[in-house]
């Protein structure tokens, strides 16, 4: 179902557009538990601490290809607003050929640097020949996560959130079945869980791809946009480069944080990558509402709407607040047996270390949830670069506490927990802070009277 963000109630717009995105997500996350749940009872912890530091490395790496579709998700949504046909067709070829060479050459970059990638991370013996088995696998399938992540973004870009849920849901159950076929019952180990995910992320990529072009000819290039032209490409760069460095800068200081957390051993390693399923599975509807609210900002900038605008921030801000303060209470209380889920009950000191994150960085998820929506707010307004100084911000901070704090005897690993919501905090805080600074500044991009090109 498509719909136009820049007219009807705004809560109400806003919710049923962000609806089929945090659906779409919480099944690729329950694809992640589940995907965690078998390896984590059929194959060991050790496999399940390789396969979570996999997973942190692998969301770096896709990292950069979601902020590029991201970034370009932005112009495409201002392109719509405008009712701009010809600017949004130029602006899906320009970005495609972009992003797509740029998967190219990630690609091969990983596979030639998978060793010295795990070296980085400081991995384990027990885990290093896990997880490189994992990942030799698995990075085949990053042109798939670029074709899904692209599309997805250009569907929603125009109002469309259905069609990408429906897409993730057939590929998480896809996966799930795969996983169940190639571990369980063909014992391929942490190779057959790679493949299983590998296919699926191809089947929801291509079915993306000609599920856009037969249904959507307001995006489908013609032979003239089969070109770079400079102005479009210094555009999609403006958007998607800031984008991308906020999301690699984001998921490089997690990264950072995983190697230390590799380094307290095989028992963290493995309470971390169930705790951290948790985690995302808990704050990732905010996420999401983030990014819808992001794309209801850009249509309405576009339709030039601020009063519009002004309305949906407030309502984002309540929503936001409301259900990160019941998701934190929920996962404080029910912390032990969220971590049993993928733990054994005998595995107590896995089982302790998990509850204890949890319960620290799962009562501050508030903070979390505001971020997104700065994230999204000054990325819609042509103002990327704020996004990436409160990403540096956040993760910066993370990182130098992380390692500082855990160094010290008497804090330990606990040390890292406490770092994530403290550095969530200060980002917040600069976040708001610069928008009452620069108050004016942004209102005269929302009414229109500040000069367009930046776009």
């Amino acid at each position: 179902m498509q719909q136009d963000l820049t007219s009807g109630p705004v809560t109400g717009t806003m919710l049923r557009f962000a609806l089929p995105m945090v659906l779409g997500n919480l099944i690729q996350q329950l694809y992640n538990i589940a995907d965690t749940l078998i390896v984590g009872r059929f194959l060991g912890t050790d496999a399940l601490g390789a396969v979570g530091s996999a997973y942190t490395l692998m969301t770096f790496l896709t990292s950069i290809l979601l902020g590029l579709a991201m970034g370009s998700g932005a112009v495409f949504s201002i392109r719509w607003g405008q009712r701009d046909a010809e600017g949004l067709k130029e602006s899906v070829c320009t970005a495609f050929l972009l992003i797509a060479a740029l998967t190219a050459v990630l690609t091969a970059a990983v596979f030639l640097g998978l060793d010295p990638i795990l070296r980085l991370l400081q991995v384990p013996p027990e885990n290093y020949g896990l997880m490189r088995d994992y990942l030799w696998v698995i990075f085949f399938g990053i042109p798939a996560t670029f074709l899904s992540n692209y599309f997805s973004c250009l569907l929603r870009s125009v109002g469309n959130s259905s069609a990408p849920l429906l897409f993730l849901g057939a590929s998480a159950l896809a996966n799930i079945g795969l996983d169940l076929l190639f571990v369980v019952t063909f014992s391929w180990g942490v190779k057959g869980a790679a493949l299983a995910t590998v296919l699926s992320q191809y089947g929801a990529g291509m079915g993306l791809l000609f599920y856009t072009l037969w249904r959507f000819p307001q995006v489908r290039p013609q032979r003239r946009h089969l070109r770079l032209r400079r102005a479009a490409v210094g555009e999609i760069s403006r958007f998607s480069i800031l984008t991308c460095v906020q999301q690699s800068v984001m998921n490089f200081g997690i990264l950072m944080v995983q190697g230390r957390v590799n380094s307290f051993g095989p028992a963290v390693m493995a309470a971390f990558a169930a705790a951290v399923k948790i985690d995302s599975f808990a704050y990732m509807p905010v996420q999401d509402f983030g990014n819808a609210f992001s794309t209801f900002i850009a249509q309405n900038y576009g339709a030039r709407k601020p009063d519009r605008i002004r309305a949906g921030i407030r309502s984002a801000v309540t929503a936001a607040t409301v259900f990160s303060l019941a998701v934190s209470a929920a996962v404080c209380l029910f912390a032990r047996p969220l971590m049993t889920i993928f733990v054994e009950p005998t595995e107590t000191e896995i089982i302790s270390v998990g509850i204890t994150y949890l319960r620290i960085e799962g009562a501050f998820y508030v903070g979390i949830g505001c971020l997104f929506l700065l994230y999204g707010l000054y990325r819609a307004v042509a103002m990327p670069a704020m996004s990436v100084v409160l990403t540096v911000i956040s993760l910066g901070t993370r990182v130098v506490l992380a390692y500082t704090l855990s160094a010290i005897p008497a804090i330990g690993v606990v040390g890292i927990w406490w770092s994530v919501p403290i550095g969530w905090a200060l980002a917040d805080l600069v976040g708001f802070g610069y928008y009452r600074l620069r108050r004016r500044e942004i209102e005269a991009r929302l009414t229109g009277n500040e000069e367009r090109n930046n776009f």
